[in-house]
């Protein structure tokens, strides 16, 4: 089941509303983290940059076959041996990846889909032990230049609501301006 239409805009315009790098930090990611899944990678704008930051691997999952191929040529011309390209139908059938297998899940722009808790809830089982979930959206406002229309948008009090149903804690919210808000949060 794909995720209800966002408007993601091609890769040159896509790119122009992030810096990865200085998220990626901002939101707990470095050398410390082994194992990372990054649910709708896209066109690989922060797999890439994790993949060259931790020091496990790196499980880049998205239903888009031509995604899968645009991530997987991104870490082959960087030499990057630590990604692991899945082309699946996370929202209907999970991940696939073994309980409490990695340290890091990463939902971002992504949880204006129909059930979120659901996918929540996978993150939440595949992560070890004092394992983080970082999610980033797009501001609950209507000026933003891109991004999911404002009546499937979540702000972020309905994702730390959900991700605390799914059994997260210590939930940090990250003000990442211009466009976008991060949460961070903790499985105990």
């Amino acid at each position: 089941m794909k995720v209800r239409e966002s408007g993601m805009p091609d890769e040159e315009v896509w790119s122009e509303f992030f810096e990865p790098k200085s998220i990626l930090k901002i939101l707990g990611i470095n050398k410390t983290v082994r194992d990372i899944a990054d649910f709708g990678c896209g066109y690989g704008t922060f797999t890439i940059p994790v993949a060259q930051t931790v020091r496990g691997k790196v499980h880049a999952i998205d239903i888009e076959p031509e995604m899968i191929e645009e991530t997987k040529r991104k870490a082959e011309k960087r030499k990057l041996g630590n990604v692991e390209t899945i082309t699946r139908d996370f929202v209907s059938d999970g991940s696939g990846l073994e309980n409490e297998s990695v340290d890091y899940v990463m939902l971002f722009n992504i949880l204006h889909l129909n059930n979120p808790e659901k996918l929540l809830r996978e993150a939440y089982r595949i992560l070890r032990r004092g394992g983080r979930l970082g999610i980033i959206h797009w501001n609950y406002d209507s000026t933003t230049p891109r991004g999911p229309p404002i009546e499937i948008r979540p702000n972020s009090e309905q994702c730390i609501e959900w991700a605390r149903g799914a059994g997260f804690n210590h939930l940090i919210r990250y003000d990442l301006k211009p466009y976008h808000y991060g949460i961070v949060g903790v499985k105990e």
